[in-house]
């Protein structure tokens, strides 16, 4: 019995010992923000939310390569491209009318889309898990952003089809992406999550050269930037040696 109970001890030392070793495994994770704009997208559009996905491998250095992409929103539009279509209506306001001759239910949104290669690193200053730490990420990619333009009823001309495209600012370029955080990998599947700040800064131009509401040509170059909150859950996906070693 003595002997027994000497195996199971030093079995499980040894296993305990392991179990804080980093370890290379496959992370896919989902993840919410919001983001605040700076540089030239300030003038156009205010706060936004942010959803998105990644796929990284982390080494057994805590090394991460990997990419991650994501898509925004926000009804804080400045840029307001449709003013000159507004007209003085009978309750004072100042109002677009539609082919009818009626106020027209027309809304403009924010929408945008990133997609970003990053490397980076786990740095494990405040964990007794070796897998968690705090989380540095640098990048690169494309982004992308427009003033997204909802014509509920259909019935204003001037934005019909390809016509809304004079309006709508499409604007993309390459981007940097740059992140610091902490991750926190649970010795399960799913206690695994991250919260840090990011920032992106694109040095983009107008996709369509040419403003209808301006009439004039847009062909400076700028620079977008994005500064927010992200919050994440990650799924490890570890080789099946792995999950027999977690569930031993």
């Amino acid at each position: 019995m003595r002997y027994i109970l000497i195996f199971v001890f030093l079995s499980t030392s040894i296993f305990s010992q392991e179990d804080s070793l980093p370890t290379s495994v496959s992370l896919v994770g989902i993840n919410l923000g919001g983001q605040l704009p700076s540089g030239d997208l300030v003038k156009r559009f205010g706060p936004n939310l942010s959803v998105g996905g990644s796929y990284a491998y982390k080494t057994n250095k805590n090394f991460l390569f990997g990419i991650e992409s994501n898509y925004s929103w926000s009804r804080n539009v400045k840029e307001d491209v449709l003013a000159q279509m507004k007209v003085d209506f009978s309750n004072g306001q100042r109002t677009i009318i539609d082919n009818e001759g009626y106020p027209a239910d027309i809304r403009l949104t924010q929408r945008g889309v990133g997609i970003h290669l990053f490397a980076g690193k786990i740095f494990n200053f405040l964990s007794a898990n070796k897998n968690s730490g705090v989380m540095v990420q640098v990048g690169v990619g494309y982004i992308q952003h427009k003033i997204h333009i909802f014509d509920a009823q259909q019935k204003i001309a001037a934005v019909k089809g390809d016509l809304k495209h004079g309006y709508d600012r499409l604007t993309n370029g390459v981007s940097l992406f740059q992140f610091v955080g902490y991750l926190f990998m649970s010795k399960n599947r799913f206690s695994n999550f991250y919260a840090g700040i990011e920032m992106y800064e694109g040095f983009t131009k107008s996709v369509r050269k040419f403003n209808y509401d301006t009439g004039l040509p847009d062909t400076e170059r700028r620079l977008d930037v994005l500064t927010g909150f992200r919050i994440g859950w990650i799924l490890p996906l570890y080789s099946r040696n792995k999950d027999e070693f977690y569930y031993y």
